[in-house]
């Protein structure tokens, strides 16, 4: 009898183990944030719930039997995504690529306008309350600033750099409201760094199945990227003119869905503006529950954001 036991006991555990992974590998899977990108929708350390059927299931094993993805669903405007690295050409198979989080501003068909970086200008971008903004202020508005933070109970800002004149500062949206109810005339003392009035804007056009996109001084780079990493086409820039299978285009199509991926943290740059385009097959699946919250550099019994466990992602 304590032998039979046993074995039951081996059997339960060695059943819960298959389902776990069963469930990670066919609909949930959990991550760690690992970086300030996504602040102040996702913070450092958090951990979250990724439904892989959200835009349909993608089949693991990409290098043995190659991509396939049952259910299609595409990627919402607003989204926040898990994907794997688009930039890494390195990995050949895309499901063992490094994994990144961002969130979805452009669709296939979407024209955004960016600057000559690729920066969304201002008004493109969602209005999502946490997305952080940088700001300046002169250094000797620093206490007052810092006086004014603490009052308004903005306790998510960070300095990111200064020098001998000015303080620069990551607020977020909700965080300067708070601000602005605190005092009249913020907009005196804090300076956005992002201004549209001598900047350059561009057309950028998100390419999708079927969509035939121009080629411009600004995108051909881009298009040129994705149709060597993506499409697997052979392509060359001569003389500033795009040359696809060997021949003059001033048009390009594609066979894939793409989007455009930014970060909620504007200061970061691991998004779109440094690995171009996503394609759809690089999905995995929608960021859609926090169900952990605790400061990286706090100790076991302390630093836990207990009013962000189990909220969903927006």
């Amino acid at each position: 009898m304590i032998q039979k036991g046993k074995f039951k006991w081996l059997w339960a555990v060695a059943g819960t183990i298959v389902a776990v992974l069963l469930l990670r590998v066919f609909a949930l899977t959990w991550c760690l944030i690992p970086s300030a990108g996504m602040e102040n929708t996702l913070f450092r350390g958090e951990r979250i719930v990724v439904n892989k059927w959200s835009y349909g299931l993608r089949m693991p094993g990409m290098a043995w039997w190659g991509y396939h993805r049952f259910h299609t669903r595409p990627v919402g405007r607003g989204d926040v995504v898990l994907f794997n690295n688009p930039g890494d050409v390195n990995t050949p198979v895309a499901d063992r690529r490094e994994l990144f989080i961002s969130r979805c501003i452009g669709l296939p068909g979407d024209t955004l306008w960016t600057d000559s970086l690729f920066a969304l200008l201002p008004g493109q971008s969602l209005n999502v309350p946490d997305k952080k903004v940088l700001y300046s202020y002169r250094k000797d508005l620093a206490p007052g600033i810092d006086s004014l933070l603490l009052q308004a109970g903005v306790t998510d800002s960070e300095v990111m750099g200064d020098n001998e004149q000015l303080v620069i500062r990551g607020i977020s949206r909700y965080g300067y409201y708070l601000l602005t109810q605190e005092c009249d005339s913020i907009e005196h003392w804090l300076q956005p760094m992002e201004k549209q009035s001598d900047t350059t804007a561009f057309p950028l056009i998100i390419p999708g199945k079927g969509i035939r996109i121009e080629v411009t001084g600004h995108n051909r780079m881009l298009l040129l990227n994705t149709l060597l990493a993506h499409e697997h086409r052979q392509a060359e820039i001569v003389n500033d003119t795009l040359y696809v299978d060997g021949k003059p285009s001033q048009w390009c199509e594609f066979t894939k869905d793409y989007y455009w991926m930014v970060s909620d943290n504007s200061i970061n740059w691991c998004d779109s503006r440094l690995f171009g385009l996503l394609p759809h097959d690089h999905v995995v699946g929608k960021a859609t529950r926090i169900w952990f919250s605790k400061d990286q550099e706090s100790g076991p019994f302390t630093g836990y954001h207990w009013n962000r466990f189990f909220q969903p992602i927006q």
